[in-house]
């Protein structure tokens, strides 16, 4: 009688453990720079493709071209992240090590291929742009809040350490500097 226990708890327990579905408790790009594809002119008058990479994840902020403005702005702008965009944030896992080729090639790199991909369902990016110290640049600080990631399980992502994205540098053109 005790063999046939011990054989059905050892089943039990064999059938009730974890299948190896990925699990994401946390997301941290503290660490990681904001990086751009600046020599993409196309994809510049569509949309503004900000990236942060980890080693084998991405947080990839899309805004529309129109979101970062060259001008100072007296307020933050404000912009909604939704799945369907025109603002979307969308985390990546990738099968390795990942490179800001993979976002920046002409021709679109096939590897590595990408594990699972979760779309912010909403939150909110700031924007901030002030004048560089010496007028040759566009300092634009960018910000998350309350951003929204929900696995195809229904899993919250929590914590996440992504409030603060990062700042983007751009030029001054040259008519304008003072």
């Amino acid at each position: 009688m005790l063999k046939n226990l011990v054989l059905t708890f050892s089943l039990l327990v064999f059938f009730a453990c974890d299948d190896g579905d990925l699990q994401i408790e946390t997301l941290d790009f503290d660490s990681a720079n904001i990086e751009v594809c600046d020599d993409n002119p196309v994809m510049a008058e569509v949309a503004n493709v900000l990236f942060k990479l980890n080693d084998t994840e991405a947080l990839i902020l899309e805004l529309p071209a129109d979101a970062i403005l060259n001008e100072v702005s007296t307020t933050e702008i404000e912009r909604t992240v939704s799945a369907s965009g025109p603002a979307k944030v969308t985390y990546r896992i990738f099968s390795d090590q990942v490179s800001n080729d993979y976002f920046c090639s002409d021709i679109p790199l096939t590897t590595p291929t990408v594990v699972e991909e979760i779309i912010a369902e909403g939150g909110t990016v700031f924007i901030t742009t002030t004048l560089s110290s010496d007028a040759t640049n566009y300092e634009h600080s960018i910000t998350l809040s309350g951003i929204s990631l929900v696995t195809s399980e229904n899993d919250r992502i929590t914590d996440l350490s992504i409030n603060n994205f990062g700042t983007v540098t751009t030029a001054v053109p040259v008519e304008e500097e003072l």
